[in-house]
């Protein structure tokens, strides 16, 4: 096994300095996930989603950003899923895109929404049939049996369903995560990252403050 105590990389890339950062947050955002896509990272819309339930227990996974503006940061998934179910009584999330190659990662703290129907229907309809036949057969966080329940589920909805697109079910949608606090940490030599966060002025009429905090 590796010494984990001396596996480590210099940081040396780049740096974020206030005078180079944009005006939004969302800006900001267009610049590095230009950056991101440019660099041909796998996955540059791959971002860690963390819950809690409402006792407080956290949780975390990975899921795709399918869309992003002023207003906040989409995604999908089943609001029967795991997530879900914690968004519905704790509608507060907190997320990471970790662009290691680039030394760099953005977080965003929010409140959550659902982003209705027609919002939604754009997020279901572009999703090839094979990946819908998947999220409508199976029950997503649930337990079961093996991995050939799930493939006669998915061969059996298949057989049952016209050839082409299958509507959105009902409990498939849209989340918005609005950001309260948007930080982009840039990895600096000898661990003196640049963190430059975004925060809500709710005292300014929802208006933006910038903040520097220390590594």
């Amino acid at each position: 096994m590796p010494d984990l105590t001396r596996m480590r990389n210099d940081y040396t890339l780049g740096r974020l300095r206030e005078d180079e950062l944009a005006p939004t947050w969302v800006e900001q955002f267009d610049r590095w996930f230009a950056d991101a896509v440019a660099a041909e990272l796998p996955e540059p819309n791959a971002v860690v989603v963390a819950t809690a339930d409402a006792d407080g227990a956290p949780d975390a996974r990975v899921v795709l950003m399918k869309g992003y503006d002023t207003d906040g940061i989409v995604f999908g998934t089943s609001y029967a899923s795991a997530k879900g179910a914690q968004l519905a009584v704790n509608p507060r999330a907190a997320l990471v895109f970790p662009w290691h190659a680039l030394q760099r990662q953005v977080r965003v703290a929010g409140r959550v929404e659902r982003i209705g129907d027609a919002a939604s229907d754009g997020l279901w309809d572009p999703r090839p049939r094979g990946s819908q036949l998947a999220a409508v057969a199976s029950v997503q966080s649930t337990v079961v049996d093996s991995r050939q329940e799930l493939e006669e589920r998915v061969r059996l909805l298949d057989e049952q369903t016209p050839d082409g697109p299958l509507p959105r079910p009902e409990e498939w949608g849209g989340y918005r995560v609005v950001p309260e606090r948007v930080e982009f940490w840039q990895g600096g030599a000898d661990r003196l990252h640049d963190r430059l966060r975004f925060v809500r002025d709710t005292a300014e009429g929802g208006g933006w403050i910038i903040q520097r905090l220390a590594p």
